[in-house]
């Protein structure tokens, strides 16, 4: 079994989580070196598996607790294991799988629950598996059906990469399909049908003149978008094709619930067969609530929307106000070149002991 000391510099803890392989469905390694790591070293908390999610937490009796999440899953190997360093001193960078999504934040919360028995709000600590496959998947659906009490508190911290900055809430998200019927013919005699291809032209042009909104939420600014991300259809190269598919993602506000945004998304596709495939909330990012309100303060008041969809919305459901918080920059996750600046690490680290232990 991999061994990690949780006591070690945060960067050198994202390091050895790093070269421990964990892609979606393969995290019992992992999940096993966490476990381990967290009944030898933090005996102030009460540790308990769920599959391969480990969750860890205070019972201190304080007045507020918060719940610090992260997926130990990544997405499949791509010639970028084991890990490798660059640079020195403030600029020093960690290469490798994971470390931007979301080890680095994995690694922090891991380095706080060891270095913090007495912190001034009670803590839980979720580490969990299946982030990055299918929703039904993930592991947090697991533990809020199995573990409900262990989601529950006055804030939810979640690590995915944020450079290092605080997002709070984050849109909603639906994806539905806009589907053309023709009639076959054969392209020698093209007008005995209807090329339902060409019928894309309509549904195309309302996208293209649709009008997304802004709107500020608790001072942030959350852009909506609604746009074409995949379009199929054709049968063969001398058949005029009877069917074509149009799909369209809406990313919403939160202020918007899923029933809305579909209602929306109807009405701009009037008079067409459409069909929801997928859809989820979004999370109002709640800088008003207490917690909320301190965390930000630690952070020197460094707080911007969330413009995407993270499991900050799994939280929100259940009634707590959720931020996206973690170090390096999102554009390089799931890429090869992915990699994570030490300094970011370390800002996150010493924002968030400062928020637990001021």
């Amino acid at each position: 079994m991999a061994s990690l000391d949780l006591c070690s510099d945060p960067v050198d803890l994202t390091a050895a989580l790093v070269d421990i392989a964990s892609v979606s469905g393969e995290e019992a390694a992992i999940a096993d070196a966490v476990e381990d790591a967290l009944r030898s070293q933090a005996p102030h908390l009460e540790v308990v598996r769920n599959g391969d999610a480990v969750l860890a937490r205070t019972n201190l009796g304080r007045a507020r607790r918060v719940v610090f999440a992260g997926h130990l899953d990544t997405v499949p190997v791509n010639d970028n294991l084991p890990s490798r360093r660059t640079g020195s001193g403030d600029d020093e960078v960690l290469h490798g799988l994971g470390s931007v999504d979301m080890k680095g934040g994995d690694a922090v919360f891991l380095h706080l629950a060891a270095t913090l028995p007495d912190p001034r709000h009670d803590v839980t600590f979720v580490f969990y598996d299946c982030e990055e496959v299918d929703a039904a998947r993930n592991g947090l659906g697991r533990i809020e059906r199995e573990l409900p009490e262990w989601l529950r508190g006055d804030l939810a911290v979640v690590g995915e990469p944020s450079n290092a900055s605080i997002e709070a809430g984050c849109q909603g998200t639906l994806r539905a399909e806009i589907r053309l019927k023709g009639v076959r013919a054969h392209t020698a005699r093209a007008w005995m049908g209807t090329n339902a291809i060409h019928a894309l032209a309509e549904p195309l042009r309302r996208l293209a003149e649709y009008s997304s909104r802004e709107v500020d939420i608790d001072g942030l600014t959350y852009r909506e978008g609604l746009q074409a991300v995949r379009v199929s259809g054709g049968v063969a190269g001398n058949v005029v094709p009877d069917e074509a598919v149009l799909v369209v993602n809406h990313r919403f506000a939160p202020d918007v619930t899923p029933e809305q945004a579909e209602q929306r998304v109807r009405e701009v596709f009037d008079g067409y067969e459409l069909t929801v495939v997928d859809r989820s909330p979004g999370a109002l990012p709640g800088l008003a609530e207490p917690a909320t309100a301190e965390l930000v303060r630690a952070a020197g008041g460094d707080v911007a929307a969330k413009l995407g969809w993270t499991d900050v919305a799994r939280f929100a459901a259940l009634g707590m106000p959720a931020v996206n918080f973690g170090p390096g920059d999102p554009t390089l996750a799931h890429t090869r070149q992915e990699h994570v600046a030490a300094r970011d690490i370390r800002r996150v680290t010493q924002v968030l002991r400062t928020f637990l232990a001021d």
